[in-house]
């Protein structure tokens, strides 16, 4: 009976999904994800400088007083998005005239963790826990449940940003990952397979881990063997004076659960994708134009290096910042500002961290002679905005989305050549605007007495309602207005 019980629950399908998802990834011997505007003042990383009590077992022999100060600022976060039946038939029209009149769909949800970081409600946690989701809601450890903006998200980094309307939410210091040490003893706190907040202790197995999980070429991992499970995704790892030093991210497994082997992104490369998304909506990355690759030991003896460090330059675009600085194949760049590189991954993030437009020294080895060269960095082209638009509002219009009137849709819908609008694609149940009567198929052609011809213009106005919003709404023929009340 238990066993069916948890089948059942929402947390129950949300785990069966995961593990599913899992499953498929081990199977092909992937890394697997553990899971499946402006804001104020973002918090600073802590000294660079290492303390003592940063990594060890306190004194006392527990680590009850940092998880106190700690787990209240880690929160659980419930995705939902929908998904169209995998059984209908391709081609099929934006409104498929069932009995019911409406396209069928299946709601998918997902259960991850996250960390805030300011007191008014700025949150981070992974890509992978919201990516594509259409309502994004975040579960406090006082129980309350509010609906999340999507600030901006970064797939390369695995890195969101999501934002609540709060005041006074328990924060976790920020620490600094460049002081972490091998050998430290880290917790990790989230909420795995949906069972609520969970603390797990273990130490950092290593740094500096990369395995195409992201598939952007800018990992950074902190190995830990402190025990992370699906649900764990986006939540806290701390060290033992209770400063987040990473955003839980992946596991390596063979089982579908914990192997002793969880990944989390520092919190330096965290903090730097949070700021970028606040800042700008998008991660801006410096950009050399240059190919490289790591030193082996035989091209280093081919070389006439003396030894394997740094990255070699494989390839100089035409007329990108490198070649303009003078930057030639077979260079093999040893310094940055006068710090060492250790290789290829090392060179692409200290770049990538690097705003456009600004000027680096590089220091290269060529045909065994130190040259120090000047460049000053472009802009990593393909770094599209990835703030996610706001399908659905905080407002009075919560639970509504909408697309653009194709004239494909209008002749599906049998709506005459002058109705304008918006189309309502999904009505979310139990909703104001599903009280008040909207529905799928409906065309929103006013908000607030303001026309709408397109989803971005509904947006705005969507923006600018308050409380309560008027809308004029084409439907079976005719023109209705209607009053969805926050």
């Amino acid at each position: 009976m238990q066993n069916e019980w948890f089948r059942r629950s929402r947390f129950g399908k949300a785990f069966l999904s995961l593990s599913a998802g899992l499953a498929l990834a081990i199977a092909a011997g992937m890394l697997v994800p553990s899971e499946v505007g402006t804001a104020s003042a973002l918090p600073q990383l802590a000294s660079a400088e290492r303390t003592a009590d940063a990594g060890v077992i306190p004194a006392s022999g527990t680590f009850a007083p940092v998880v106190k100060k700690a787990s209240p600022a880690v929160v659980s976060i419930r995705s939902e998005r929908t998904a169209k039946a995998t059984n209908m038939p391709e081609g099929m029209p934006f409104f498929f005239r069932s009995p019911r009149g409406q396209m069928p769909e299946r709601r998918q949800e997902g259960l991850g963790s996250g960390v805030i970081v300011t007191s008014d409600g700025t949150i981070l946690t992974n890509h992978h826990v919201v990516d594509g989701a259409d309502e994004v809601t975040v579960l406090f450890s006082d129980e309350r449940e509010l609906t999340a903006e999507v600030v901006g998200s970064d797939k390369k980094t695995d890195i969101a940003v999501l934002r609540v309307d709060a005041e006074g939410l328990p924060t976790v210091p920020l620490g600094n990952a460049d002081t972490v040490e091998v050998g430290d003893v880290v917790l990790a706190i989230g909420n795995p397979l949906g069972v609520g907040q969970t603390v797990t202790m273990g130490i950092v197995g290593a740094t500096g881990r990369e395995f195409g999980i992201t598939g952007g070429g800018y990992e950074d991992f902190i190995q830990t063997d402190a025990a992370i499970n699906p649900g764990n995704s986006g939540g806290a790892l701390v060290n033992a004076r209770g400063e987040l030093v990473g955003i839980n991210t992946a596991i390596v497994s063979r089982s579908g659960g914990n192997d002793g082997l969880g990944f989390a992104v520092p919190v330096n490369l965290a903090h730097h994708v949070m700021t970028q998304l606040v800042e700008n909506g998008r991660v801006v990355r410096g950009y050399m134009g240059v190919g490289i690759q790591d030193v082996s030991a035989k091209m280093a003896k081919t070389l006439d290096l003396p030894d394997s460090k740094g990255a070699v330059i494989t390839r100089v675009e035409e007329d990108g910042p490198a070649d303009e600085a003078g930057f030639e194949a077979y260079d093999v760049v040893r310094r940055i500002d006068g710090k060492p590189v250790d290789g290829m991954r090392d060179l692409r993030l200290r770049i990538a961290n690097v705003a456009p437009g600004e000027r680096v020294g590089v220091t290269v080895l060529r045909d065994g002679r130190e040259r120090d060269l000047s460049i000053e960095l472009g802009e990593l082209p393909g770094e599209e905005p990835v703030r996610q638009a706001k399908a659905e509002s905080s407002n009075a219009l919560v639970g509504v989305a909408v697309e653009d009137l194709t004239p494909e849709i209008a002749e599906q819908l049998g709506l005459s050549g002058d109705v304008e609008g918006v189309v309502v694609s999904r009505v979310k149940p139990g909703s104001p605007a599903a009280e008040a009567g909207l529905r799928r198929g409906d065309v929103i052609q006013e908000v607030g007495r303001r026309p709408v011809t397109s989803a971005a213009e509904f947006r705005q106005a969507m923006e600018d309602a308050d409380d309560a919003a008027l809308l004029m709404v084409w439907s079976r023929g005719g023109s209705r207005l209607v009053v969805i009340e926050g």
